[in-house]
């Protein structure tokens, strides 16, 4: 773990893995929670988690260098649920990439229980992770310049569900009416890190 300076009071921490990432966290959300740490932001990505707002940068940075972060239990976060049609134009390439019928692709991405990884792309948009490696898929050759809003799409170790019409080169395997991003809830994102998601299939999957 490294821990590096970003202005006056922010620290980019850096991790070797997202499982790594996903637990550093949840552990800062933990703490900040107890009143043990005061920060403005904490944004999680890949393999790196921002805190925006520390009152002693430098206090911090050597604590967290030097921590052990305890995994959290999964029961303790939020389960989101997301009725998932699987009608993807690529869901016969990778179940053929797997090397399983379509229906038993939709079964498998179905019985996965995924968690927030980070966000970003676009407002709503959460990488959600839990797929064995197995079952990671490059982005498509060629994006496609529009993707319509819902689509469940693949890339690399991640799940995403688009938030609204862009274009995108992830494999797209399904739809979800599920409203990802919308401004006039609170919170706007239906999604945010550390949630745990099961997409579960609807009549016509």
């Amino acid at each position: 773990m490294r821990a590096l300076h970003v202005g006056d009071d922010a620290l980019l921490v850096e991790v070797s893995s997202g499982e790594e990432a996903q637990a550093l966290h949840a552990e800062l959300l933990r703490r900040r929670a107890e009143g043990a740490l005061t920060v403005r932001e904490i944004v999680p990505a890949a393999r790196t988690v921002l805190l925006d707002g520390l009152a002693d940068p430098a206090r911090w940075a050597s604590e967290l260098t030097t921590a052990r972060v305890p995994t959290p239990p999964s029961h303790a976060r939020e389960l989101v649920e997301l009725p998932v049609r699987y009608d993807g134009p690529d869901l016969a390439a990778v179940a053929e990439r797997w090397g399983v019928t379509e229906r038993e692709a939709a079964r498998i991405h179905a019985g996965t229980e995924f968690t927030v990884a980070f966000c970003g792309f676009a407002p709503g948009f959460g990488y959600l992770t839990g797929l064995p490696d197995r079952y990671h898929v490059p982005r498509r050759a060629t994006p496609r310049t529009s993707v319509h809003a819902g689509a469940v799409a693949l890339a690399g170790p991640y799940t995403g569900v688009y938030p609204r019409s862009s274009p995108g080169g992830w494999q797209l395997i399904g739809t979800t009416d599920a409203v990802l991003w919308d401004h006039t809830r609170v919170p706007a994102a239906l999604l945010a890190p550390g949630t745990r998601v099961r997409f579960v299939p609807v009549e016509g999957a």
